[in-house]
């Protein structure tokens, strides 16, 4: 696979001769609007029911993403809005509170051009929208979601245990016990239902791994985070040597 997800649909004959060929012509109109779409026709003088007269193939960051695509290319309709990028990411909380912590994951995943969606969505004051978020959110194309919550920290798991997707969970400090309650209960997860987690507040690292997860499966995305670690490295190594040259009161007093 040179792509992370492929879909290829065959072009059969709706109807003989040229209203067969009015339908697969419009149909390869509606699949060169799609991002990711190639429409491959076979040029046969002949139209008959059911034989395959071409394909489009489809290539996209998730089968997911690609699904929809499709669906939205049989339906004729909301193809036009797919030329924005689907989200591979999402990013939620409990609310809006947590959204100072949780912006840094946003921002690493716009730097490595990840597209994401933010939303804010209550383990305890509005379950049945945690529910809907976690048990659709592979159909929509997410891939990774980064979960973060602060207190007893119940979203990350929750959200864990209604959807097959890798969940990242971002203890967010509260008010009382700087954090620490947060983190053990994201960790206390039952055999079976697992949460990654980072350190407190560390949303940062939760985008950093998020973009690790996908990867995985992205050439180009793996490209960057070796450049984005080398670049780290340099940054670092810039600064130890204008230590070692200026010496430590000088390196303090710039």
């Amino acid at each position: 696979m040179k792509t992370p997800a492929a879909i290829m649909y065959n072009l059969l004959g709706e109807d003989e001769g040229e209203p067969g060929f009015k339908v697969a012509h419009q149909l390869i109109a509606r699949a060169l609007e799609i991002p990711g779409a190639t429409a491959h026709w076979y040029d046969k003088p002949e139209m008959r029911r059911q034989r395959k007269m071409g394909h489009v193939t489809l290539v996209g960051p998730s089968v997911g993403v690609l699904e929809a695509r499709l669906k939205s290319m049989l339906r004729e309709e909301g193809y036009e809005n797919l030329n924005e990028a689907a989200p591979r990411v999402g990013i939620v909380m409990g609310s809006d509170s947590d959204l100072p912590v949780m912006k840094d994951a946003a921002r690493i995943l716009n730097m490595f051009g990840v597209s994401t969606e933010v939303r804010i969505v209550s383990a305890h004051r509005t379950p049945e929208l945690m529910y809907s978020y976690a048990s659709s959110a592979r159909e929509r194309g997410i891939q990774v979601i980064i979960a973060g919550a602060g207190g007893a920290a119940h979203l990350p798991g929750m959200v864990a245990s209604l959807t097959p997707l890798p969940v990242i969970g971002v203890p967010v400090r509260a008010s009382t016990l700087d954090g620490i309650d947060s983190l053990l209960s994201i960790v206390q997860m039952p055999r079976g239902v697992p949460v990654a987690t980072v350190a407190v507040n560390n949303a940062t690292n939760a985008g950093l791994l998020a973009v690790r997860m996908l990867g995985v499966g992205d050439a180009d995305l793996l490209a960057r985070m070796n450049q984005y670690q080398e670049d780290t490295r340099d940054y670092v190594l810039t600064k130890a040597e204008k230590l070692r040259k200026d010496g430590w009161e000088a390196y303090l007093n710039q």
